[in-house]
């Protein structure tokens, strides 16, 4: 016999789960007693939203399930922006809610929450376990849910009773998900449409995919001299210094990029659901029916055809998928001067021109773009400032960009400290901003009691830049809610135990980074920009300009 605590530890153990991120609580004290004598490790975050966060990140970085450990009503509230995430950008994931006894339920008990209600229209799936005898079943089937199809978030509540109840339940086998592979007739026809194509455009984007699946995407691309595009925050699901890549459909895209999406006669997305931001707003490929020949991959069939009529659906996994391709007898390109010219856009865009102040984060993007290992994961949050960390940063392989899809604000150091923990021997480096910063610096606390080592990267222009961006533009010179008055950066990561430099001219970056790199500690860097550029191409002063 065993309780029903002990039942959920071990379903993960099953399931390959080596690593919990949790804010503990009285409502699942059986399952943390039994985490005690568990080979998982449990990580102890300062909030709810960076355990989600961080749980989300290792889902994306390990293919598994990134389980979340949270107590009732508010503990669970404060994790739905994890969930969220994990939902919009189909990673898998696993949200494990203490709840109140089952006799309690319905009385509006102390921090009770309907979790189906509550979670059914923001994750995957939602509900509650009513057996300790049920529990392994149960739990094998969440994780199941979480990584079939299009991976996402499921949300169990566990009622504190069934954690204590005994069981003789035994344990469910290992949850094995077969993918679907592509017919051949599907294969076929997109030969067919491929050849009679003279402006392709392939995109990759997220549903399940490995560093394998990026090589046979690539090869294939490169075989018949196809271009290649990645989704927001995808660049690293192919090696961006190939010939046939040539940049992302993100914010603030290029727009030779966001012409190369509406010029195309021959789209393959690969992955992805095509969502408002590759398209810009639903504009590059318009809605239902888009004027480009759109060939859908997606494991989930409820994807296709959900946004786009799709000229050829194919339901498969993104692994099997790209392994069929690669097998494919290559086409006569007819495009080959439209990718080259393509690559050139793309490696023209890599370039930037001067930018005023002391400090210049295009100079510093080239210079971490040679100085980091191929290896190194790249984390960020949301804000103008990654604009600068995603024009100007390339990626080698798959697993070495972190960044929240959904635009979460607060996810880059969660995700760092997940980046340390799945992969301690590589160099990881969190992009921040001020306002992004603030609202998860608590988990810098994590990173030193782990101690992780990671580098975080904090531009300060001291405001919502993004914001600002879009007040300025549509009201002008009417300025509320964005400043921000900031706290003494270094010094709080000193309180904290961690290093902290401000960087104040561009020359003193390489050596102030060196020094986060040997400090052994979590470091952070202070970057203080000109508050008055907030993205490498827009100065406020030019939006207030327009409207005048």
């Amino acid at each position: 016999m065993r309780t029903g605590g002990q039942a959920v530890v071990s379903a993960l153990e099953r399931n390959g789960i080596d690593l919990v991120f949790c804010l503990p609580g009285e409502s699942f004290l059986p399952v943390l007693d039994a985490l005690h004598d568990s080979s998982i490790r449990l990580v102890t975050n300062r909030h709810e939203q960076g355990a989600a966060n961080a749980a989300e990140a290792y889902g994306k970085l390990t293919g598994r399930p990134g389980v979340c450990l949270v107590t009732r009503g508010p503990g669970a509230t404060q994790a739905a922006v994890g969930v969220h995430t994990a939902r919009q950008d189909s990673t898998p994931m696993l949200v494990l809610v203490g709840d109140v006894p089952r006799a309690f339920r319905g009385r509006e008990a102390w921090q009770e929450v309907d979790y189906e209600r509550v979670f059914g229209g923001l994750a995957k799936a939602a509900w509650t376990l009513e057996s300790a005898d049920n529990v392994p079943e149960e739990a094998a089937r969440a994780i199941e849910t979480a990584i079939s199809d299009r991976p996402g978030p499921v949300v169990l509540a566990m009622p504190e009773d069934v954690l204590q109840e005994e069981t003789g339940a035994a344990d469910a086998p290992p949850v094995v998900v077969e993918s679907p592979r592509p017919a051949d007739v599907d294969l076929a026809r997109l030969r067919e449409l491929l050849s009679a194509a003279e402006r392709p455009l392939v995109v990759v984007g997220e549903g399940g995919w490995t560093q394998r699946t990026g090589e046979d995407v690539l090869a294939f691309c490169e075989a018949n001299e196809l271009p290649v595009a990645c989704a927001f925050r995808c660049q690293d699901f192919v090696d961006n210094r190939s010939p046939s890549y040539v940049g992302t459909l993100g914010v603030a895209m290029d727009e030779r990029m966001a012409g190369r999406l509406r010029d195309a006669d021959l789209v393959l997305a690969i992955g992805g659901r095509l969502g408002e931001v590759p398209s810009r707003r639903y504009t590059l490929l318009e809605t239902p029916r888009p004027r480009q020949t759109l060939v859908h991959v997606h494991p989930d069939p409820a994807e296709l055809g959900f946004v786009y009529e799709t000229d050829l659906p194919i339901v498969s996994g993104l692994p099997t998928f790209a392994e069929a391709l690669r097998g494919l007898d290559p086409v006569e390109p007819r495009w080959s001067a439209w990718t080259a010219a393509a690559r050139a856009d793309y490696e023209q865009n890599l370039r930037h021109e001067p930018m005023e102040g002391p400090v210049d984060l295009g100079v510093i993007m080239a210079f971490l773009r040679e100085r980091l290992p191929v290896d190194a994961i790249q984390t960020c949050g949301a804000g103008n400032f990654t604009v600068w960390a995603h024009r100007f940063a390339e990626f080698r392989q798959y697993g070495t960009q972190l960044g929240p899809r959904s635009g979460s604000i607060g996810y880059g150091l969660p995700a760092a400290v997940a980046a340390k923990l799945v992969q301690p021997d590589r160099v990881v480096v969190c992009f921040t901003g001020d306002g992004d910063f603030v609202m998860s610096s608590p988990e810098l606390a994590t990173a030193v009691q782990y101690e992780l080592p990671i580098v975080v990267l904090l531009v300060n222009n001291g405001m919502y830049a993004t914001i600002r961006m879009h007040q300025e533009r549509v009201y002008p010179r009417r300025v509320i809610s964005t400043d921000l008055r900031n706290p003494d950066f270094p010094a709080l990561a000193t309180a904290y135990g961690a290093h902290g430099e401000r960087v104040e001219r561009t020359e003193d970056f390489e050596a102030a980074f060196e020094r986060a790199l040997a400090a052994g500690t979590p470091s952070v860097l202070e970057l203080p920009v000109d508050p008055e550029r907030i993205s490498p191409r827009v100065r406020l002063s030019e939006l207030r300009a327009r409207e005048v």
